[in-house]
């Protein structure tokens, strides 16, 4: 059933078309739109008719319906309302859920279009009422009730003693004073949210100038600003108790009703289980669940049978007096977690689309097997967006080994490699805005045994702990890892078997043979990434079936190595490759194949000739985020979502999980109780085993826990953040009180840098990488280099001429992102940090002794300073390096003493190119001119673009 937009009202031609809200009131029985600037004003007799549109990651628009009943609205008007929505719906492609609206008791979904709040005023136009602009309003003082913890429900109330009582929060809006009264039985999280209505009243009602007061239930007349308040109400008497409201949600819900609307009727269905098989898509259904109702539309039903049923639900509620009741209307395919969840089961939707791209690969694989020409039909195909990992990649290392209930650290040739039998501890310092931040994790091989899982829980939790839960942690299963950790490591490489005592223990027990990877024997690797920063080498069954169109492999016997490239793999998988060889066998030359030309050799390695895929292995998509409150009461788990949420949804008493199917984080306010921040984790389990969403969770989904004050950029990413709301002090009504009061800012907590102590003993061993290291320096290669990797790959070269810990020789700023030298050598905004114990400090260069505005060279720490921080270099002897900031703060970067040389010299692919640079940072010694010309962009504005996106832009440019 579709209805074009032709034959709609003309008020509703162009509507959905993009992000937004849009807003009709009802006039004369049709539809007019109200502008912008009156978007939330509503009077209590008219019906309104809201569409909010809303723009998904996947590009497709969601659109929810709703229309409005005041309460002195028409009967008449309000079934106008509820048929246009129909029509309305139908339009936009018959996808729309629909939800009634009541005067006094709207949804929470409604309600946030709205923040803080909707305050319907007197009047109406099928009424006869007049409109009263608030501007006109006579200031009269009036009493308002505020209920609700993360969206507020605002009615007015008799100016009497009788309103009050000690179950909700109370505003008294005078003509010179605002007064909060907090009912005892209150929460925290209400009174913040009221206190949002109160600054909404004050703006709105007295242009911000008026003074804003906050009383306490059973606080006495010796308070001053109690005694004001009571003084309206003839002076403080105690309030009554009221008798406790049963909660009758419990029968209703249990006792559901389903009725089919059939020529006019509704004739109720008897069932013994409410299944989904009950359901007709050529029929209407009314399920009654008390506390709302559902209209269920199957597709192919008419435009006049929606309207019948809809009519229908609307009679069935007035008869029967029940104004309360949410009416949701839902269309087949397209309903709600809600309506899904009243039933025993819910079949998943089965996706049956082939994406374009898969499909084009697997045609592509299937030609160029039988020798036909693919090279058109590859160009046709469209590069993927590679996620961004939102995290600074130029910290330090270190990683643990669970064994024998305890944890090894590893040295850095080895912390990159890790087992699946085996279960891994990682810990990662890096420079944030105005501290060090700190992600500690733990990884799970698939093959790892309970036992090593359970204590890499307890030790990573204690380094959480000893951190004052400052820390972020991250829970990881192989195979599921998030781009953030893949971009840490850097080169990442998944062998079989294991190492730890407790594997080999169970493998010995049952009797299963000992596949640990022995660099010495067969192996087959399979090669991904988007880049030298982000690459893995994941061992795989040395089978012709483990083979796949679209990656490239490494194969190894002994001094046997081939390396196999699959006809769907570009340039950039061709020169990952080469860069994993030197990881894996680094001193050995290689025999290259390619798909469709292998040799003899190389298929008896596998075991012969076998049908492989040539279609991408498929990770989890990040989807539009939903934020939930998260409580735990008495073992209880109550999930409830929050819409269109924003920072201050975030208050510092919850526990909050953002789910964006990909990850799933959980956010532990300041004001949380400490053992509830102890099952952290176990919320997070339990929300994916919950699948409130119905999205077919894994277990083994990521799980991040970030702590109110210490979130990571890739939390904050989803939020218009503002640091310095995560770092006030007090609850979250002490915090707002602070604010609407107007006088001053709320105290913030000074943004120190973290230093802790985590467990483990100092090595030597921990990992200072630059981010374009991410290898063993001792490492030679003696193959020959193709040209596509001759410009992926060239960055690393002088690397291996000298340790890991010494700084480049030409560098335009050695120091990290939150320390910033000075001509009075003093420390920057945040204080240096002090090492965890079992790590070391990022290597910096020593701080300038004087000013250099006139652009002269700093003069350079001598080679014993340098010694004494732990810089240590392969050659003996440091070069000196020439150093020079910036002599204003917009100077071009030419202008810092870098040798300028023209593009043509500085490529990659250059017959001779210039060798007295750092090979790292190519594009810094093009002059502005020449870097706007060929990037597009100033050198300021590309300093600015997170490292994936500067690196793909130098590696089309032979810059990297």
């Amino acid at each position: 059933m579709s209805v074009s937009m032709k034959d709609l009202d003309p008020a509703f031609r162009g509507a959905g078309q993009k992000e937004g809200l849009e807003i009709w009131r009802i006039e004369d029985f049709k539809p007019v739109p109200i502008p912008s600037s009156s978007h939330g004003k509503f009077f209590m007799g008219d019906s309104y008719i809201i569409l909010k549109t809303t723009a998904l990651k996947n590009g497709s628009l969601r659109h929810d319906i709703h229309y409005w009943v005041g309460r002195d609205t028409s009967q008449d008007e309000a079934g106008t309302a509820a048929i246009l929505t129909i029509e309305l719906d139908a339009a936009l492609g018959g996808r729309a859920v629909q939800y009634r609206e009541v005067q006094g008791n709207e949804t929470e979904k409604f309600l946030s279009y709205f923040r803080p709040c909707i305050m319907p005023q007197p009047g109406g136009v099928a009424s006869g009422f007049k409109h009263v602009e608030v501007n006109e309003q006579e200031h009269t003082t009036r009493l308002y009730v505020c209920s609700g913890k993360r969206v507020v429900h605002v009615k007015e109330v008799p100016f009497a003693r009788s309103s009050l009582h000690h179950d909700d929060i109370f505003i008294l809006d005078t003509k010179s004073k605002i007064f909060q009264f907090n009912g005892s039985n209150s929460s925290i999280q209400e009174r913040a949210k009221a206190l949002e209505v109160v600054q909404y009243i004050k703006d709105t009602f007295h242009e911000g100038k008026c003074e804003v007061a906050a009383v306490e239930d059973g606080r006495m007349m010796a308070d001053a600003e109690a005694g004001e308040f009571w003084g309206f109400f003839g002076g403080f008497a105690p309030l009554p108790r009221r008798a406790s409201v049963d909660n009758n949600e419990k029968d209703e819900e249990t006792s559901l009703k389903l009725l089919c609307f059939n020529q006019g009727k509704l004739d109720p269905i008897n069932y013994e289980c409410l299944a989904h098989e009950l359901l007709e898509t050529s029929k209407c259904y009314l399920l009654d669940c008390g506390a709302e109702m559902f209209v269920w539309m199957g597709r192919t039903t008419t435009l006049q049978e929606r309207k019948g049923a809809s009519e229908a639900a609307e009679k069935l509620l007035s008869d029967a007096n029940r104004t309360k009741t949410h009416v949701i209307k839902v269309i087949e395919g397209f309903e709600t977690i809600t309506f899904k969840s009243k039933f025993k089961e819910w079949p998943q939707t089965p996706d049956l689309k082939l994406s374009s791209e898969d499909g084009r690969g697997k045609v592509a694989a299937l030609l160029k097997r039988q020798g036909l020409n693919v090279k058109g039909l590859m160009k046709a195909a469209p590069a993927k967006e590679e996620p961004q990992p939102y995290i600074d990649c130029t910290g330090s290392l270190q990683v643990w080994r669970v064994n024998d209930k305890d944890k090894t650290i590893l040295s850095s040739s080895d912390q990159s490699k890790f087992y699946s039998g085996d279960c891994y501890i990682f810990q990662y310092m890096y420079p944030g805005d105005d501290k060090d931040e700190c992600l500690i994790g733990t990884w799970f091989g698939n093959k790892s045994i309970e036992e090593d899982r359970v204590t890499a829980l307890a030790l990573a939790r204690k380094m959480v702990e000893s951190t004052k839960f400052q820390a972020a942690q991250a829970h990881l299963y192989e195979g599921r890892e998030p781009i953030q950790f893949f971009v840490i490591f850097q080169s990442f490489q998944v062998c079989k078997g294991g190492l730890s005592s407790g594997y080999k223990k169970f493998i010995a027990e049952n009797g299963n043979e000992d596949d640990t990877y022995s660099e010495d024997g067969l192996a087959l690797f399979r090669i991904q990434g988007s880049g030298p920063e982000n690459m893995q080498a994941i061992q795989v069954d040395s089978v012709a079936s483990s083979l796949n169109s679209s990656y490239s492999y490494i194969l190894h016997d002994g001094n046997t190595v081939f390396t196999w490239t699959g006809n769907l793999t570009t340039a950039l998988d061709q020169g990952l490759i080469e860069r994993q060889l030197d990881m894996i066998k680094p001193n050995l030359q290689s025999r290259s194949q390619k798909e469709g030309s292998e040799t003899d050799q190389f298929w008896s390695l596998l075991g012969g000739k076998f049908e492989y895929s040539s279609q991408k292995i498929g990770r989890e998509n990040e989807s539009d985020p939903h934020l939930f409150s998260c409580i735990l009461s008495k073992g209880n788990h109550k999930i409830k979502e929050i819409y269109h949420f924003t920072q201050d949804d975030l208050l510092t008493e919850d526990v909050f999980i953002l789910d964006c199917h990909s990850d799933i984080f959980v956010w532990v306010g300041q004001q949380v109780d400490v053992k509830v921040r102890l099952q952290a984790l176990d919320l997070g389990k339990k929300f994916l085993e919950l699948d409130f969403l119905m999205e077919n969770l894994s277990h083994e989904t990521p799980i991040f826990i970030v702590t109110e004050g210490s979130e990571p950029p890739f939390f904050t990413r989803f939020f218009k953040w503002d640091s310095a709301k995560s770092l006030m002090h007090g609850n979250s009504y002490e915090r707002k009180l602070a604010i609407v009061k107007g006088g001053g800012t709320p105290a913030l907590d000074k943004p120190k840098r973290r230093t802790p102590a985590l467990s483990g003993r100092s090595t030597g061993q921990e990992s200072q990488r630059s981010r374009s290291m991410s290898s063993s320096p001792e490492r030679s290669r003696v193959r020959g280099r193709s040209p596509a990797f001759t410009a992926l790959a060239s960055t690393f070269e002088s690397a291996n001429t000298r340790n890991l810990s010494t700084p480049p020789p030409v560098a335009k700023k050695l120091y990290p992102k939150s320390v910033t030298p000075d001509s009075s050598n003093t420390s920057s905004k945040s204080s240096a940090p002090a090492a965890p114990t079992g790590s070391s400090n990022r290597p910096t260069q020593a701080p300038p002794s004087k000013s250099v505005k006139d652009g002269s060279e700093l003069e350079k720490p001598k080679q014993e300073e340098a010694a004494k921080e732990g810089t240590d270099t392969m050659t003996g002897k440091l070069e000196s390096l020439t150093i020079t900031e910036d002599a204003k703060e917009d100077e071009p970067e030419d202008d810092e003493g870098l040798p300028i040389y023209p593009y043509d010299l500085l490529k990659t692919t250059a017959a001779e190119p210039v060798t007295e640079i750092d090979v790292t940072r190519r594009e810094t010694y093009l002059s502005s001119s020449e870097f706007k010309e060929k990037f597009g962009m100033a050198k300021e504005a590309f300093s600015k673009l997170p490292k994936w996106k500067q690196n793909r832009m130098k590696i089309a440019l032979h810059l990297f």
